[in-house]
C-alpha cells in the first residue's frame, strides 16, 4: 500500500494487469494506436469525438479495413472479453 511504512514504489518494467509494460503488451497499445491513426486519416473518426475504433475480432494486431469499425465509446468498452476469444459478445 502507498501508505504503508516502508513502502518503494516500483518503476520498473513490469507491472500487473493492464500496467504491465512487457514487450508484448506495448506492441499490442501500437497497433491499437495505428489503427485509430489508420481511420482518422481517411476521415472516419476525428479526435475528442467520442468514438472508438473496434476490432471486430478483438485481435489488436489485426487492422484489416474488414476487421476495424467506427462505434460509439459506450459500446465498445461494455462488450465483454474473455482472454481466449478476445470479445465474447462482439455486437454489429
Amino acid at each position: 500500500m502507498p501508505s504503508s511504512d516502508g513502502y518503494v514504489r516500483d518503476y520498473s518494467m513490469r507491472g500487473e494487469g493492464k500496467y504491465d509494460k512487457s514487450s508484448k503488451r506495448m506492441a499490442a497499445n501500437r497497433a491499437r494506436k495505428q489503427a485509430r491513426y489508420m481511420l482518422e486519416k481517411e476521415g472516419r473518426v476525428a479526435r475528442n469525438d467520442g468514438k472508438d475504433v473496434d476490432h471486430k475480432n478483438g485481435n489488436p494486431n489485426d487492422n484489416s479495413k474488414k476487421n476495424l469499425r467506427v462505434i460509439g465509446r459506450a459500446v465498445n468498452r461494455s462488450v465483454k472479453r474473455t482472454k481466449s476469444a478476445g470479445k465474447a459478445n462482439a455486437t454489429s
